[in-house]
């Protein structure tokens, strides 16, 4: 059983990385909102609340490191709500680096390594050095405003009306009364109301109300709309509307009009007992509220249920739910072949009718708890693209160049365990993308491209795989430099060199130690990185393709399967072996006419549906003997038609007693199937024995001894004590067609 102090710690975890994921997205809003002049000042009290609630996590677990950051943090923060610093790229460049930490020190705590970070101690540092000196001064006194709302008005506040008066907006009082059982509602939606027209800077109440269940407040809002623009805009929220009078030049204001006392009136004086104080930015009254409303409030308080609606699961526990789902469909397969059997005893008809619709009920509601296993276990890819567009910031800056990154389809969903795999493989191609693609800015207005150069990040679902594609419109690859490269390193002959496809060419990127580039920074130039892309690719049973125009830019493509916990296979033989052959990758199968193979190149091929297609004969790759395998089907299709003889069947064309020759048999039990494999644009006719039907299951790990053998993804149990080994049909794919079974699939070999 875990343990209570367990658990809580690990939804700090979770509950930690959230708020960090949160404050990323918060922090590039905040980013594009600076470069388009247009700062929101709720998306930094966003930021400034996410980080005092880490402050506020970290001191309850015990993260010392944490605690402190955010509290340095916190501090920058406030100061940046309060006017005391100015948003710069600089302080941005902070703030995106405390959520980079932020990670590593969430992945050390967890690992319980509590080993020195010299990074944060220097973050740390900065932090302490941008501090910023203290606002002093008051607003700007061009406004009649009374004293007694000045004195007021929280810190926070004071510096949001000096900024939107320094902005030249214009300042107006709202009169607006609400019922005290649904007032923080009314003020939230007159808030969403009055956003797009300005800003709501304070709020106090006015001492009057039309009965003892109401409150009159009074409303500072700061815009740059007309007066009759916002008054026709805040009717419908029962708004009064009014414009505040600016002081003439001898310093006197202009009187306020009758009926609209000023907002400081209450604090003269004239506010009953109980309402006496401002209400701050939250919506809270700072006060006691009369006795109606403390009626109100024990009623709230009457109830302590929470309004999330959320659940968080280790996906460790899904994965044994999953398990488990497999070892259901093992019984679902042994309950078909009881009812099979039973169909075949004329006596027990009725009961293998019962049966029969019992299994039917049972696989509908098998299918249903493993489809809905599976939605759980999906999240969304805007995980990794959030963490992507921080990456792209900061190496654009690194690079020195401008980046525009366009994404679409972050709400497609995959596996947990695949999204959180594919966070490094994407990093690597999106700093190839910058480095190796975008020009900088000079060199691109030469050739009459924009300055800013733009990366497109794409997702979306084909089937039951999952498409991923990073398109930049930079320089392209340069094949040349490519195959220089290529032929420094070893990699292939002149020979080679002059046979090779374009499409092979630009394949060369993903081998080790190749690169484009001659000198070598921090971001790239070492050869290292894509070859790892590839590996982690096809680890995740997926392949990488490139695409490349010169001058006009790069389209790496990623094919990938939306989930590798449960999968319906289809279950072949080869030789004496069963193997399952993941249904996303099989296209169709269809009977081998061993007359229409041909050879090209050194390669078997044969024309389906006017394309060619390349075979692989699985027992030839995987040094199966079909010939002792077909031996024992004819002994045993003989020992059937015999009815059980223990005669030997003849082999190799010899006739029997009865007059028939075993060449018929040996002929018909040759007979193989090609099963059409396919992962994005790439096809491979998969040569097999004998298909045995489609199967849901449940892959498990070969284990540390086998893990590094290439072409099988894991094995699976299909019932009767019986083992599958899982293909991974992407690796053979890449192999075969890469010439990497050239040896083993030498057509001078005898196979058949």
């Amino acid at each position: 059983m875990v343990d209570s102090g367990d658990r809580a710690r690990e939804e700090f975890f979770s509950e930690a990385q959230e708020i960090v994921e949160g404050l990323g997205r918060d922090l590039l809003a905040l980013d594009e909102a600076v470069r388009t002049n247009k700062v929101d000042p709720d998306v930094i009290n966003d930021v400034f609340r996410a980080v005092h609630t880490l402050k506020g996590l970290a001191g309850l677990f015990g993260a010392t490191r944490m605690a402190t950051l955010s509290h340095e943090l916190e501090e920058l923060l406030d100061n940046l709500r309060l006017g005391r610093i100015e948003i710069s790229a600089s302080v941005l460049d902070l703030l995106f680096r405390s959520v980079e930490l932020y990670g590593r020190i969430l992945q050390n705590e967890k690992d319980g390594r509590d080993a020195p970070m010299p990074e944060v101690d220097d973050l740390l540092r900065q932090l302490h050095q941008d501090a910023g000196p203290s606002a002093t001064g008051l607003p700007d006194d061009n406004y009649d405003l009374d004293p007694g709302l000045l004195s007021v008005l929280t810190e926070y506040e004071e510096h949001r009306l000096r900024t939107n008066i320094a902005s030249g907006m214009t300042l107006f009082r709202l009169r607006v009364q609400f019922h005290l059982a649904t007032i923080d509602q009314a003020l939230d939606d007159l808030k969403i109301t009055a956003k797009p027209y300005g800003e709501i800077i304070t709020y106090l109440p006015t001492g009057a109300g039309a009965d003892q269940d109401s409150i009159e407040l009074d409303i500072l809002m700061a815009s740059r709309a007309p007066l009759e623009e916002l008054q026709r805009a805040l009717h419908q929220a029962g708004a009064a509307v009014e414009e505040i009078p600016r002081r003439n030049n001898n310093g006197h204001g202009r009187v306020a009009p009758p009926g609209m006392p000023s907002m400081s009136a209450a604090l003269r004086g004239g506010a009953p007992t109980g309402v006496s104080r401002a209400v701050d930015l939250t919506g809270s009254m700072a006060a006691s509220p009369p006795s109606s409303a403390r009626g109100n409030r024990k009623g709230e308080l009457s109830s302590i249920r929470s309004v999330a609606q959320t659940v968080r699961v280790d996906i460790h526990k899904l994965d044994r739910l999953m398990n488990i789902v497999g070892e259901l469909a093992l019984v679902r397969s042994a309950l078909g072949r009881l009812v099979e059997r039973l169909r075949a005893a004329p006596t027990e008809r009725e009961l293998s009718l019962d049966l029969h619709r019992l299994q039917r009920t049972f696989d509908r509601h098998l299918a249903a708890m493993q489809a809905g296993i599976l939605e759980v276990r999906m999240v969304p890819l805007g995980q990794v693209f959030d963490k992507l567009a921080r990456v792209v910031r900061q190496i654009s800056r690194d690079a020195d160049k401008l980046v525009n990154l366009v994404i679409t389809g972050a709400e497609t969903e995959v596996d947990k365990l695949i999204v959180e795999e594919l966070s490094d493989p994407l990093m690597h191609m999106m700093r190839n993308a910058i480095d190796h693609g975008i020009e900088s800015k000079s060199v691109r207005e030469a050739v009459g491209k924009p300055a800013v150069g733009t990366i497109a990040l794409n997702a979306f679902q084909k089937g039951n795989h999952v498409v991923i594609e990073i398109e930049d419109d930079g320089k392209g690859i340069d094949v040349d430099k490519l195959l220089d490269a290529a032929l420094r390193r070893g990699v292939m002959t002149p020979e080679d060199a002059r046979t090779t496809s374009y499409r092979e060419v630009l394949n060369l990127i993903f081998q080790p130690g190749i690169s484009t580039k001659t000198d070598v920074s921090e971001i790239s130039g070492r050869g290292v990185g894509m070859d790892v892309v590839k590996t982690n690719i096809s680890k995740l049973g997926g392949v990488i393709d490139v695409h490349s125009e010169p001058g006009i830019g790069t389209k790496m493509t990623v094919t990938l399967p939306i989930t590798l916990a449960i999968i319906s296979a289809l279950i072949v033989r080869v030789a004496d072996r069963l193997f399952a052959i993941p249904l996303t990758n099989v296209q169709e199968a269809v009977a081998l006419d061993e007359a229409t193979v041909r050879q090209i190149d050194g390669r078997e091929m044969i024309t389906l549906r006017n394309s060619t297609l390349q075979l692989c004969y699985l027992a030839r790759l995987f040094g199966l003997n079909e010939e002792e395998e077909l031996s024992a089907r004819i002994a045993g299709l003989l020992g059937g038609a015999r009815g059980g003889s223990a005669a030997r069947p003849a082999v190799g064309g010899r006739r029997g007693s009865d007059g028939r020759g075993t060449l018929g048999l040996r002929e018909a039990s040759k007979r193989k199937y090609i099963v059409v494999a396919s992962v994005g644009a790439r096809r491979l006719g998969l040569v097999v024995s004998t298909l045995i039907g489609q199967q849901d299951v449940v892959i498990k790990a070969l284990g540390p001894s086998l893990s590094s053998v290439r072409g099988f993804s894991g094995a699976t149990e299909l019932g009767d004590q019986r083992i599958a080994l899982v293909l991974d049909a992407p690796a053979l794919i890449e192999e075969i067609l890469h010439g990497g079974d050239r040896q083993r699939n030498d057509p001078r070999s005898t196979h058949g």
